[in-house]
């Protein structure tokens, strides 16, 4: 039995919160994954994990071996980082966690980018929606904020981006334009739920800032008919008339020059968003995130229009 592989495994299940999730983690098959991890209760004599057909919980054993031996797994895991770094040389995967938004209209564009310079280094790319939570899973992660991110993890600013109000030509005609923010009052709004994220807005009140004007913010409430957690989804939906919606002032170009989409309220903004990127608390950087840090400070800038902190 490969010991290290095994518990390597183990710890996996644990972080994944199954054998499916594990298998597709570590690519292998969750037969091969469930076989490795019974052949290390074997070897210890006791169950570690309780399996049944709903969930998978950590015995007692469980949790004392998975304590006991964690530490272990990180050193072996700086001794790599630290050697690979003292080689100079770019390989093995990059393992990233972030947002639907960022990972279809900022890490996407930049994966063939990425390539030409590194073509030894894959990217393993998760995504979810609060991707804050799970820093401490992932070689980096990425994620777009209203407001300073306040967590406890190492982060890097990448940039800021600017948001405004859009709608489609139809749903303006239908519903009628806007001359000033008061009238938002009358239309239908599509939100993405940022007050279910530590740090952001709350409730259905959206705030604006005139561009020119040195004038306190205005707040209004909005009418929310729409919410996700997908921007695509908030996006196909105002272009296919269903309300106004926040859109990156970068990414609404493409739809703004077609005519699919209309800026409303043009000099007022609704503040933007910091993007950060976020790594685990540990002593060593591998040298393949340093390197992916550095392309987004460059690349990753012009892609998504951001603007420098």
């Amino acid at each position: 039995m490969d010991r290290l592989l095994s518990l390597q495994v183990f710890a996996r299940v644990v972080s994944e919160g199954g054998f499916s999730a594990a298998a597709r983690a570590l690519d292998l098959s969750p037969t091969a994954v469930s076989r490795l991890v019974s052949d290390l209760e074997d070897h210890l004599g006791t169950r570690l994990l309780q399996r049944t057909t709903r969930k998978l919980t950590l015995t007692e054993s469980g949790i004392i071996y998975l304590q006991m031996t964690g530490h272990i797994l990180q050193q072996i895991n700086d001794a790599d980082v630290a050697a690979q770094n003292s080689s100079g040389v770019l390989m093995g995967t990059l393992h990233i966690l972030t947002t639907p938004m960022l990972a279809s209209f900022f890490l996407a564009p930049l994966a063939a980018r990425w390539r030409e310079h590194h073509p030894e280094v894959m990217l393993d790319i998760s995504v979810d929606p609060f991707s804050h939570l799970r820093v401490e899973e992932f070689d980096l992660t990425l994620m777009a904020v209203e407001d300073e991110y306040n967590g406890d993890t190492v982060v890097r600013t990448l940039g800021r981006t600017v948001r405004i109000l859009c709608a489609s030509p139809g749903y303006l005609l239908r519903a009628g334009t806007l001359d000033c923010p008061g009238e938002l009052q009358g239309h239908d709004f599509l939100e993405f739920p940022w007050k279910k994220a530590p740090g952001h807005s709350s409730g259905h009140r959206l705030r604006l800032t005139h561009d020119v004007l040195d004038t306190e913010p205005v707040e209004v409430e909005v009418n929310v008919v729409l919410r996700s957690l997908s921007f695509d989804v908030l996006l196909r939906a105002a272009l296919a008339g269903a309300g106004l919606c926040l859109v990156s002032k970068h990414l609404a170009q493409p739809y703004l020059r077609e005519g699919a989409l209309v800026h409303v309220l043009p000099q007022w903004q609704a503040g933007g968003l910091t993007i950060y990127a976020a790594l685990p608390t540990r002593k060593f950087v591998p040298v393949r995130v340093a390197a992916m840090l550095d392309f987004f400070s460059g690349e990753g800038k012009q892609t998504f229009g951001m603007d420098p902190c």
